[in-house]
C-alpha cells in the first residue's frame, strides 16, 4: 500500500539541488572570502539536479547532500534516478531513497551503465543481500535499468544520454528537449557535438579558473559555449575559486553562474 507524501509539485521544472564540486562549498576548514562568505549563492552542496516530468520527478545523481537537498527545496519523493558516472559525490546518497518505495508502491528505478551498476552494487551490498532485510524500509528496494548512450523513456518524457570525458573516465551527459546537463567533463568527443546544437540551456562543468585534470575551467567553458551558442548558458560543479558575485559579473551575456535552488522551465 502507498503512504501519503506531502510534496510541492514542480512539473514542468529543473531545479539545481547543488552546483559545488566534490568537497561542496564551503569547504571544511577553508578560510578563504569565498567559503565565509554570507551570499547564500556561495554555499554550494555537491552537483545534481532534479527533473519534474509528466509521470514523476526524475533525480540525476544521489549526492552525500541528498537528503538536505529534498527537504530544502520540498521535493516529497523521487520517482526514478539516472546516474552521470559512479564518482562518491555523484552516488554516495543513496541509502536516502530508502524511504520512496514506501509512497511509490515499488522499487526505485535506477537508470546507470553496467560501470556504475558495479560500484553500487560494491558500495551498497547490504541493499544487495540474500538475506532478507530485517525489516521493510532496513535497506534501499532498488531496480537497476541498464541504459548507454542514445534515447531512452522514463516517467512520460524522452531523454538522450550522450558520452562526455572525464579525465581518462567516461560519463554520460543527459538531454531533455532543447536541454542539456553536461556535468563533470573536460571533453567532449565528435559524436556528442551534433547532440548539443540548437540547445535553449546549456548546463556545463566550469570547475575553477585555473585547468583542472578532469573538469573544464571557466575559459574552457565558455569556450565550448562560444562554439555551441544556445540560449543560455548555466555553469555548475563550481568549487570555492568561484565567488559569485565576482564571477559572474565577468561572464558574457547569455552565460550565468548557476546557484543552490535555481529553478529553470523545461519547456
Amino acid at each position: 500500500m502507498k503512504k501519503k507524501v506531502k510534496t510541492v509539485d514542480f512539473t514542468g521544472q529543473l531545479i539545481f539541488l547543488g552546483t559545488g564540486t566534490s568537497v561542496g562549498v564551503p569547504a571544511v576548514g577553508c578560510p578563504c572570502d569565498v567559503c565565509g562568505s554570507q551570499n547564500p549563492k556561495d554555499k554550494r552542496l555537491r552537483a545534481s539536479v532534479i527533473l519534474g516530468l509528466p509521470e514523476g520527478n526524475l533525480l540525476i545523481d544521489t549526492t552525500p547532500d541528498l537528503r538536505t537537498q529534498l527537504l530544502r527545496e520540498n521535493i516529497g519523493v523521487v520517482s526514478a534516478v539516472v546516474f552521470t558516472h559512479e564518482h562518491t559525490d555523484h552516488l554516495m546518497g543513496l541509502d536516502d531513497l530508502r524511504l520512496f518505495p514506501f509512497y511509490l508502491g515499488h522499487s526505485v528505478p535506477l537508470y546507470c551503465e553496467e560501470h556504475v551498476e558495479d560500484r553500487i552494487r560494491k558500495s551498497f551490498d547490504y541493499a544487495f543481500s540474500d538475506q532478507p532485510p530485517s525489516h521493510a524500509g532496513a535497506v534501499p528496494q532498488l531496480e537497476f535499468r541498464r541504459i548507454q548512450p542514445g534515447s531512452f523513456s522514463l516517467l512520460g518524457a524522452e531523454l538522450i544520454g550522450f558520452r562526455l570525458e572525464h579525465g581518462k573516465f567516461s560519463v554520460l551527459g543527459f538531454k531533455i528537449g532543447k536541454i542539456a546537463y553536461c556535468t563533470d567533463t573536460n571533453g567532449i568527443p565528435e559524436e556528442t557535438w551534433p547532440l548539443l546544437e540548437g540547445l535553449d540551456v546549456l548546463v556545463l562543468d566550469a570547475l575553477q579558473s585555473r585547468p583542472h585534470p578532469t573538469h573544464f575551467c571557466v575559459e574552457e567553458s565558455l569556450a565550448v559555449i562560444e562554439k555551441l551558442r544556445p540560449r543560455q548558458a548555466y555553469l555548475t560543479h563550481i568549487c570555492h575559486d568561484l565567488g559569485h558575485e565576482k564571477t559572474e559579473a565577468d561572464l558574457p551575456d547569455g552565460v550565468a553562474l548557476a546557484f543552490d535552488g535555481l529553478r529553470i522551465p523545461l519547456n
